[in-house]
């Protein structure tokens, strides 16, 4: 409902105050992100056995608290993050739209900062899907409750697989999506599949296919910025994966930086722009504080496959938009 255009002066837009048809006494006052409020009320601080003067400071999205936490937070600077879903984001000094690609800059949680945003709607989604939908669903097949583990052993089995998961694609369209191509009728699953294939190929294709997705969108990412990353940083629960971390250097052509603590990011985040807010950090320390635990370079040796690989991935999504649209009007 605001005009972020002037991103020194948000202001809510009247036009489209008038198009929700609530009035503007409805919507609360705005305030710069991580604006110091006030204390903590008396009564919350007795019963936390906080002390009186702790300060409450206006909260910021996941997307933003997580690109702080993501220790990328100069202007340029991607991170890639593979949760449930999935984004390439990086800060940028100006205001810009891509609407073909539903891409757009919005105010970060940094004063006079853009954040270049976008989502791929299923990520590690497409894991807990094979995981929970074919591996271990409870029916009268059912193998019993998945290991606590799993997400452990599945790296392991990923790793003996070679690159191109032999010959297996997997299109992580499970439930649309949303950038690079906004399409709320296109569909996943796994492409290509054969009678020597298993499910070894299958858990390395779902990475392969979430990373093939994420390298399509930081090409108008990237675009968008006007210019190439010269690193990602690799955070949220995908980073946790040694070998997806590789994976994602090798399909990216970029190195990797695979931060620690990845599952962290959105609170460290949320921590590091409190002490900016006290005055008690400084912009310029923030990427120093945050800690890289390795930096998985590109294999050249996959670079010629995962290129093939790449450009018949987004030639499966055009030979089949149409089919997808009549499947799921």
């Amino acid at each position: 409902m605001t005009d972020n255009r002037d991103i020194n002066n948000i202001t809510y837009h009247d036009d489209l105050l008038k198009l929700t048809g609530i009035e503007r006494e409805k919507f609360p006052d705005l305030v710069p992100a991580n604006s110091i409020l006030g204390n903590i009320r008396k009564e919350i601080t007795d019963e936390l056995g906080l002390n009186a003067d702790v300060k409450v400071i206006s909260g910021t999205p996941d997307v933003h608290s997580a690109a702080i936490g993501s220790g990328a937070v100069k202007d340029f600077e991607g991170h890639f993050y593979v949760g449930t879903s999935s984004w390439v984001v990086c800060h940028v000094p100006f205001k810009k739209t891509d609407i073909f690609h539903n891409i757009g800059t919005i105010p970060s949680a940094l004063p006079g900062r853009y954040l270049i945003a976008n989502d791929q709607e299923s990520a590690g989604a497409c894991l807990n899907f094979i995981k929970n939908n074919l591996l271990y669903y409870k029916d009268e097949l059912g193998t019993g409750a998945a290991p606590k583990d799993f997400y452990k052993i599945a790296d392991r089995i990923v790793e003996r697989v070679p690159a191109g998961s032999n010959g297996v694609y997997f299109l992580p369209w499970l439930y649309g999506e949303r950038a690079p191509v906004d399409d709320h009728h296109v569909r996943g699953g796994f492409y290509n599949v054969s009678l020597n294939n298993n499910r070894d190929d299958m858990l390395r294709a779902i990475m392969e296919g979430v990373s093939m997705n994420a390298r399509w969108l930081l090409k108008y990412v990237e675009q968008m910025a006007g210019r190439k990353f010269e690193a990602i940083n690799f955070i949220g629960g995908g980073a946790n994966s040694a070998i997806w971390s590789q994976i994602t250097a090798d399909i990216f052509n970029r190195p990797v930086r695979q931060m620690k603590q990845p599952l962290m990011s959105n609170s460290r985040g949320a921590a590091i722009l409190a002490l900016l807010a006290l005055n008690m950090m400084n912009i310029d320390t923030v990427g120093k504080s945050v800690e890289v635990n390795k930096v998985y370079e590109p294999n050249t040796g996959n670079r010629a496959l995962y290129d093939e690989m790449f450009n018949r991935f987004i030639d499966i999504y055009n030979r089949n938009k149409s089919i997808f649209a009549k499947l799921n009007k």
